[in-house]
């Protein structure tokens, strides 16, 4: 990773699309500072089209794609894609899985939810569970004191052992019944949104994150950027960002928006 200040200004000046995490990236100790908020208006009103894509739960992107300056969400991990029109005021949600298909494997994570719980002690169902369409999310720091890295991990091997998808963000590990992640969905929101395909993607996005959940997008937009913090997570991430900030959590946000307004003007 190299510092985010060394980057040259062509870096951002085709830049079209800004995707980004929320939770300890756009939000620091898990609330959103106006700095943050402020960096996120700047750049929608720059003219970059701003699409969160975060492992937050329907319900939280419903009112985010409602009431922020963002242009769709990501969310549950590439669970689905919320894109809120404010001229028709209609609401348009892409599920990658059928309603049937999610009631289903609803039934299989409720069942491993009460295993989790009595296997690793102080794990808990995330405050924002009653949220979720599809996936289960286990609380290892959010809500509860920190769990350790060996039940971070033996949290993880029960889902896996059950064969569902297990990502670890910076307070959850979410799993679900399927092979969708946040890369696979925000390719297909870009290209059927926004028409802009896979392959453009990789050079006309940019994506700042901070966790192991993030490395599929870390690993495949060519200037990805990690805020500050994911240096205490770059063991864990199976990729890494090209570029890292100064700061952590919003004010690596903050600083990576005004290097992208700074190139563009």
């Amino acid at each position: 990773m190299k510092p985010l200040r060394n980057a040259p200004f062509e870096t951002w000046r085709t830049k079209r699309f800004l995707m980004l995490d929320i939770d300890d990236t756009l939000t620091s100790e898990g609330r959103l500072t106006a700095e943050a908020y402020t960096a996120l208006q700047a750049a929608s009103e720059a003219g970059l089209i701003v699409i969160p894509v975060t492992g937050r739960p329907a319900g939280w992107c419903d009112m985010i794609a409602r009431f922020w300056p963002v242009d769709a969400v990501v969310g549950e991990n590439g669970a689905f894609s919320y894109r809120y029109d404010h001229q028709t005021r209609r609401m348009h949600r892409s599920y990658v899985q059928p309603e049937l298909e999610r009631a289903a494997n609803r039934e299989r994570l409720n069942r491993l939810a009460q295993r989790i719980l009595a296997e690793v002690p102080g794990a808990a169902i995330a405050s924002d569970q009653a949220f979720r369409d599809i996936d289960l999310a286990i609380d290892f720091c959010e809500d509860v004191p920190p769990l350790s890295q060996t039940a971070v991990d033996r949290i993880v091997q029960l889902f896996e052992g059950e064969g569902a998808t297990a990502k670890i963000s910076s307070i959850h590990v979410n799993g679900w019944f399927g092979s969708h992640d946040k890369l696979t969905t925000s390719l297909s929101l870009l290209q059927q949104a926004f028409g802009c395909s896979a392959q453009q993607a990789r050079s006309e996005v940019v994506f700042v994150g901070d966790s192991p959940n993030d490395a599929p997008m870390f690993g495949y937009f060519v200037d990805a950027v990690g805020v500050a913090n994911v240096v205490g997570q770059a063991s864990r991430c199976a990729a890494l960002p090209q570029w890292v900030c100064d700061a952590s959590s919003g004010r690596g946000f903050a600083e990576l928006v005004q290097a992208i307004l700074k190139a563009r003007r």
